[in-house]
């Protein structure tokens, strides 16, 4: 695996994989395991799926569609949605996922991070920030429940808070930038990933290869997670399954 990674980013819904513009305007993109198929062939060294209805929507954790595409997935998997106890989590680690990816959860549950932590180890235990801008004073703030609720938290803030309970990694996601092709906020990325040791995951906006390279670069993320260069031929047009080669990511990357 490369020290530097690049990861395709799911999104999930109601057993359907989509794909959303700054957490908004979902369009569908297929199947999960035939999806997942293609990511087999293509041979991707690990996935992040994210089910952004489970919380939000109170859908909860569609187990039936995770044991399919765990059947069929030779990959890692990073999964979050829904996810509120320990028991839930070891039900997930149980069925075959390596890493879970904690929300609102782990703003809301008293020392659920720390817990999960001591208990699953720091390793498999992921704190996502949903970032946006225009929140609290019109600062730039960490959102839960698909963006819909405010925690008034500054995103570097929360990174450190949640280093310090046991998180072993932080995903930092732009709501601002998500699906719309237009780059990545390296200025945040950067300043995240400063505020802390643990390995920062960052995603939303990458629509080229430069904006992937620029958040490994400049933004020091220690990866960069796509989705919509992961699922769509380019902005606007229809759904096309692809995923940079061994070689061409480590020219992105290193």
């Amino acid at each position: 695996m490369l020290a530097k990674r690049l990861i395709p980013c799911l999104l999930m819904s109601n057993g359907a994989l989509l794909k959303t513009v700054k957490f908004k305007e979902a369009t569908y993109v297929g199947d999960p395991v035939n999806i997942i198929r293609i990511f087999n062939q293509k041979e991707v060294d690990e996935l992040m799926l994210l089910d952004i209805h489970a919380t939000s929507k109170g859908t909860g954790i569609d187990y039936a569609t995770l044991e399919k595409v765990l059947s069929e997935c030779f990959m890692p998997v990073c999964y979050g949605g829904g996810v509120r106890g320990i028991e839930e989590m070891r039900r997930l680690y149980t069925m075959g996922i390596e890493k879970i990816s904690l929300g609102a959860a782990a703003f809301e549950v008293p020392d659920l991070v720390k817990r999960a932590s001591d208990e699953f180890g720091s390793q498999a235990v992921v704190v996502t920030l949903d970032v946006m801008s225009g929140g609290f004073f019109g600062r730039t703030s960490v959102r839960v429940r698909n963006a819909q609720d405010d925690t008034k938290m500054k995103p570097a803030d929360a990174a450190r808070r949640f280093e310090r309970e046991g998180a072993g990694e932080i995903l930092l996601y732009s709501v601002d930038r998500d699906g719309t092709w237009s780059g990545m906020d390296i200025d945040l990325i950067k300043e995240v990933a400063h505020a802390v040791s643990i390995p920062l995951i960052a995603t939303g906006g990458a629509g080229k290869t430069e904006h992937i390279r620029e958040a490994a670069k400049r933004g020091d993320a220690s990866a960069v997670a796509i989705g919509s260069m992961a699922v769509f031929q380019g902005k606007d047009l229809g759904v096309l399954v692809k995923f940079p080669s061994r070689r061409d990511q480590e020219q992105l990357l290193q």
